[in-house]
């Protein structure tokens, strides 16, 4: 059975661009201790779907959600475009259209509105799916990979997108403090195929797939309801279950697959910052040189909630090499320089009750 292959990504953001300390102040903060935090977040730029010069804090939960679907419809339209464009395909080329956001509830979804924007064909398949959480994008490649390889020479087009600044909330709370430092807004398009790249290119292929999902830990992250207001969790616990977490995917993939660590040449995982990145990497044994693939990304985009592995694997050009033979993104890393032909491994977590990972073959 051929494996799906990624021919294209298209990514794509809110067009104000702020820094972390211009956040800070939007957000009305006054602590020193806060705008520290926001500081050491090793991020530089965030881009939000705000204007500057009429952004109120007191927005009602009505202009909250009324903002996210002008946002999630406008960068979500632009990632699709760029993504077909790329392909060289036109949205009537579809044949399942999936959507995933977690920052905002509309009905119709912002999928089905997308489809009849951009005029896909009347009988496309659609799949919205709504709150998968930190890192959606990983289920949404999944049903993606299931569809593609079920259904040769069709193709899936799956779209993540989160407009995180219709869902701030701000209290005193440090985890409230932390998701306001670090969430911004963006999209990213992916598509899969069975289908060879343009003139016999080599392209990604995803092969295998493992997730695990450890439902005693569901409530250590996500978003809660107050005062009719999305507010996010982020329990302190989260950084010492992912190792754990990643172990229980990582081991059963590579097992079947009849792989060691040491053939795998780019590792990529929600990075959730430099300092978790480099904690899970050193709690897991992966090679401290994988942290390159990490460094290779702008400050800007090494935090962004849920188009994470998309929009990594587009900005930190992994997909380019994961057609040579290896792949990087989602601000991961890289094991050793495996010999070429080998399979590369794409890791990427999907939050921290879940995780999911993808193994990446060359096509030469």
């Amino acid at each position: 059975m051929t494996n799906p292959r990624v021919p294209a990504i298209g990514t794509a953001n809110p067009p104000h661009r702020f820094t972390q300390e211009e956040i800070y102040r939007l957000a009305g903060y006054q602590s020193g201790h806060i705008l520290e935090i926001f500081l050491n977040s090793d991020i530089d730029y965030r881009h939000l779907y705000i204007d500057p010069e009429n952004f109120s804090r007191d927005e009602t939960p009505d202009q909250l959600n009324a903002r996210f679907l002008r946002g999630a419809l406008e960068i979500g339209c632009l990632a699709t475009r760029w993504c077909l464009n790329a392909a060289r395909l036109s949205p009537r080329d579809v044949d399942l259209f999936l959507v995933c956001t977690c920052t905002g509830y509309v009905c119709p979804d912002v999928g089905s509105r997308l489809i009849g924007h951009l005029q896909f064909r009347k009988d496309v398949q659609r799949a919205p799916l709504i709150g998968p959480g930190c890192a959606g994008a990983v289920p949404t490649l999944q049903r993606a990979w299931d569809y593609a390889r079920a259904h040769p020479g069709r193709r899936a087009l799956m779209l993540a997108v989160e407009i995180c600044s219709a869902s701030y909330y701000i209290d005193s709370s440090l985890e409230t403090v932390v998701g306001n430092a670090i969430c911004a807004d963006g999209a990213a398009a992916l598509i899969l195929s069975t289908e060879s790249g343009e003139g016999g290119a080599p392209l990604p292929a995803v092969v295998d797939v493992q997730s695990f999902l450890d439902t005693d830990q569901q409530d250590k992250v996500g978003f809660g309801q107050r005062e009719g207001k999305l507010r996010i969790i982020l329990h302190a616990s989260i950084r010492d279950l992912a190792a754990g977490m990643i172990e229980r995917a990582i081991d059963p993939l590579l097992g079947r697959n009849r792989l060691a660590r040491e053939d795998i040449r780019f590792w990529a995982t929600h990075p959730g910052g430099a300092q978790g990145h480099r904690q899970r990497a050193e709690a897991t044994g992966i090679d401290g040189r994988t942290a390159s693939v990490f460094a290779e990304l702008p400050q800007e985009f090494r935090k962004h909630v849920v188009p994470d592995g998309t929009l990594r694997l587009e900005r930190s050009g992994a997909g380019r090499r994961a057609a040579r033979g290896g792949l990087g993104c989602d601000g991961g890393a890289g094991s050793r320089h495996g010999r070429r032909g080998r399979p590369a491994q794409m890791v990427i977590s999907k939050d921290w009750c879940q995780f999911g990972s993808y193994r990446v073959e060359e096509r030469i």
